[in-house]
């Protein structure tokens, strides 16, 4: 009895997206949850090449303020 489930393909990959903007906030808003935290690359689908660069980018993006560190609050 094997249990898995089907393999999501990447959304970054899917598009050609070489390398994921740090300043584009509506992209890195849905890789979010609602307590700011990142998800994971098993929840959001996103291959492993695209979670590293997606971390960096949404770091880069709360260091500059461009997205808050906890989702309901405003800057």
């Amino acid at each position: 009895m094997n249990m898995r489930r089907p393999q999501k393909t990447c959304p970054f990959c899917e598009t050609r997206v070489h390398f994921i903007d740090y300043k584009d906030d509506r992209t890195l808003g849905r890789f979010i949850t609602d307590h700011g935290k990142i998800l994971p690359s098993r929840l959001s689908g996103v291959c492993a090449r695209h979670q590293r660069q997606l971390s960096t980018a949404i770091k880069r993006a709360r260091y500059l303020a461009i997205i808050p560190y906890i989702r309901g609050m405003q800057a």
